[in-house]
């Protein structure tokens, strides 16, 4: 059923245009996520049985969606939504058989290295993969010429002069755009430096969306018509900035061959290397 009005509607999305827009507003949490995962899948190949890890995926939209577009089987992993509330969801989609719902910390994967054929992470990655040593211990669970893929908010440039007035100036509902966690918002270009510093990926794609500050703002402005908000609208300081800084980021690469490098983020190492020691 194709939907019209202040609903989801978009040309650019043809097949996020065939989920229920009321299911999509009532599990959002943040910006559209079909609309994210519809862009990144643009970049992907994906194919029936590939074994997918969707890290960070809130409430499985993503998962479900990239599921049923494409037959893959996904792990939904997310620290912060109840795996038990995910099922629920993922059966109430019809997306049982392909869909696996986890509970998981981003530096703490219970995962083999080399299990996925790729990784996807929407709207999440920035908040736990700005360390230098973060894609390194993500690339150990895709296999060799696997993908790793990322969507985030994202600046469109840098602050010349500290953070631009719109963003801090309260709203109508007296909240404003900006929250110390955006430290985490890079400019696109950042983005593929970091991956391109290390040897375990070559990045394939590093661009941003196009309208993507208008897209964010119309699902807010959705939100605020259907009355789904989980939390205060940013429309205005989105419609204030008309993309001159706000937008998304989408970066793709595929992992190389080298052998994995020792987690870093193992919380036994230093146990085992003086186990190891001793033993000698």
């Amino acid at each position: 059923m194709i939907h019209t009005g202040h609903d989801l509607y978009k040309v650019e999305f043809p097949l996020s245009n065939r989920y229920d827009p009321d299911w999509i507003m009532d599990n959002q949490m943040g910006p559209n996520a079909l609309w994210l995962a519809e862009w990144l899948l643009t970049e992907l190949n994906l194919v029936p049985d590939m074994r997918v890890l969707d890290l960070g995926c809130g409430t499985a939209m993503s998962s479900i969606f990239f599921a049923k577009e494409t037959g893959v089987r996904v792990w939904a992993a997310d620290l912060w939504v109840d795996p038990d509330e995910n099922w629920k969801r993922i059966r109430e989609a019809h997306a049982d058989d392909l869909v696996c719902p986890t509970k998981a910390e981003a530096h703490a994967l219970p995962f083999a290295e080399g299990f996925f054929d790729a990784i996807v992470s929407l709207d999440s990655y920035q908040y736990f993969g700005t360390d230098d040593l973060y894609l390194s211990y993500i690339s150990r669970f895709v296999r060799p010429d696997g993908i790793i893929a990322i969507v985030v908010p994202a600046w469109m440039r840098n602050f010349d002069t500290g953070v631009p007035q719109h963003m801090v100036r309260k709203q109508s509902h007296g909240q404003p755009f900006w929250e110390d966690e955006m430290v985490c918002f890079h400019t696109v270009d950042w983005w593929k430096a970091l991956w391109e510093r290390s040897n375990r990926v070559t990045v394939t794609v590093a661009d941003t969306m196009s309208d993507g500050w208008k897209h964010w703002r119309d699902f807010e402005i959705a939100l605020e018509h259907a009355g789904k908000n989980r939390f205060p609208s940013i429309a205005e300081a989105l419609d204030a900035d008309q993309g001159d800084y706000i937008g998304f980021a989408r970066v793709v690469a595929a992992r190389n061959s080298a052998d994995a490098p020792i987690n870093l983020y193992d919380s036994s190492l230093m146990t085992r290397m003086g186990t190891s020691t001793a033993s000698r």
